[in-house]
C-alpha cells in the first residue's frame, strides 16, 4: 500500500490582503509532495475549518500579517476541537510576536514560523509531525 500525500490546507483568515507569503509557501509544499489546497483571502476561522473538513486535510497552515494572530489561532483551535479534528495539525507564519507564539503553542498550536523561515524547515516539520500523528 502506497502512502498518501501529506494534504495541506494553506488559508489567509480576517482582512489580510497580503498572500504572497501564503503562496509561495503552498509552491514550496508542492514542490515537496504535498497536496495543497490554498482557501484565498478573507476567509473566515469557520470557512477554514469546513474546507479542511471537506478536503480531509493533515494540516491547517494560516498565513497571518494582520496582527489578529490572538483571536484568529484561538477561535480555530476552538472549531477544531468541536469538530473533533485532534488529528489535524494546526501551524501557520507570518508577523507574530515571539511571546505571542510560545502562548499559541502553549495553546494546541503547532509551530509558528517567521518571515524568512528556511522552507525546508517547514517541510520537515509538517512531515516528521503528520508521520507521528496520523490515523
Amino acid at each position: 500500500m502506497t502512502q498518501q500525500p501529506i494534504r495541506v490546507l494553506v488559508a489567509k483568515v480576517g482582512l489580510d490582503g497580503h498572500d504572497r507569503g501564503a503562496k509561495v509557501i503552498a509552491s514550496f509544499l508542492r514542490d515537496a509532495g504535498m497536496e495543497v489546497i490554498y482557501t484565498g483571502l478573507r476567509q473566515t476561522p469557520e470557512m477554514v475549518v469546513n474546507a479542511a473538513l471537506q478536503e480531509d486535510v493533515d494540516v491547517i497552515g494560516v498565513s497571518i500579517l494582520s496582527g489578529a494572530h490572538n483571536t484568529v489561532f484561538p477561535k480555530i483551535m476552538q472549531l477544531m476541537k468541536e469538530k473533533k479534528m485532534e488529528d489535524v495539525l494546526l501551524t501557520g507564519g507570518g508577523i507574530i510576536p515571539e511571546k505571542d507564539m510560545v502562548k499559541l503553542n502553549e495553546m494546541g498550536v503547532g509551530k509558528l514560523f517567521a518571515p524568512g523561515t528556511d522552507t525546508g524547515e517547514i517541510v520537515s516539520y509538517i512531515s516528521t509531525w503528520v508521520q507521528q500523528h496520523r490515523r
